[in-house]
Order: C-alpha cells, then structure tokens, then sequence
C-alpha cells in the first residue's frame, strides 16, 4: 500500500488548478494506486490528486461500492440542484456541512490507460464528481456554500485541532507540469 498524507486546508496546494496529465505512463499509474490506497485509508467517497501534493488533473472514488477514477475530467451538469445536501472533504477531517450540489452528472474523460471514459452519476456520485473536479480546479467546497453557511464552517475549521497545523513537505512530481506539482 502506498498511503500519502492529505494536504489540509490551508495549503496552497488545495487553491492551485491543476494541470492537465500528457502522460498516460507508468508514473500515472502510480499516482492512481496512491490515491486509490490514501482515498480507502482514510476513508473517503473520492479523493484528488491535489489532495495529496501533486498539481495534476486525477481523482478517485468510491460511492456506492463503486471504485473507479477519472483524468483530466470534464463536467456536464444536470439543472436540478440539492441544497440541503451534506458534504465532507478529507482537506477538512471530522467536518461536514450543508453544500449545494447539482443532483446530476456527467464526467468525461479517460483512465489511466488512455482509454476514454463516461460516467454517469446521480445523488452522492454526481456530488462526489463535482466535488472532486473542483478540487482540480483549485475550488474547495467551502467555496460552494452560501456566506451564513461558510462563515460557520470556517468557525468550526478554526477550532478543529488540526487547525493550523504545518504543511507536510513538498514534494514535485516526475511528470513534465512546468513546475506547478507541489
């Protein structure tokens, strides 16, 4: 097993979109089992690659005894949207709060071989896509939340006792990304 220590907010690395992934390699493949390990360590619904110190456009997940990933992810969104909906993220352990989501999803884009990839997703998948490619994107769920609702997340983040805590040493990734993996 290859678990990573998930970057918490507050690390740069969590506000910095990622790059898209030109090499579908072994490397690649490496980085998929990391996160696949991390993501069912921890445990999550999904995790991104970001999450983990590496600036480049993958995540995992696993809803509904589903386990999959998907790189370089492009969204298409149902019009109905969950309100009420409760969210989490491993960047903020223990908390969770109302976040509004779209009901419906639909990712494109490939596996780790290359090969292209359609998902479909309803409900906790459709939120785990979407709150995974914001994740790619340098957006945190957070950001998703109406100003009364972020203002008492970020009340309950200041008093988490992980709160404040360094950042794990930065690590670049072997992939060609112009320096932008942290």
């Amino acid at each position: 097993m290859a678990i990573k220590p998930i970057r918490l907010f507050g690390d740069p690395v969590l506000r910095t979109p990622a790059e898209p992934v030109v090499d579908f390699d072994k490397e690649l493949r490496k980085l998929v089992k990391d996160l696949t390990d991390t993501m069912m360590d921890a445990p999550g619904a999904g995790l991104a690659a970001p999450q983990i110190g590496v600036g480049l456009r993958v995540f995992t997940y696993y809803v509904d005894e589903q386990l999959g990933h998907l790189v370089n992810p492009e969204l298409t969104l149902g019009d109905e949207v969950d309100e009420e909906g409760e969210e989490g993220c491993l960047s903020f352990p223990g908390l969770s709060f109302p976040t509004p989501r779209r009901i419906r999803a639909v990712a494109k884009g490939f596996d780790m071989h290359g090969e292209p990839v359609t998902l479909e997703g309803t409900d906790l998948m459709a939120r785990c896509f979407q709150h995974e490619t914001d994740h790619l994107d340098g957006i945190l769920f957070i950001d998703r939340m109406d100003p009364a609702q972020r203002k008492l997340a970020m009340k309950a983040v200041r008093e988490a006792e992980w709160s404040g805590l360094p950042a794990p040493q930065v690590k670049f990734s072997p992939h060609a990304t112009q320096g932008k993996a942290l």
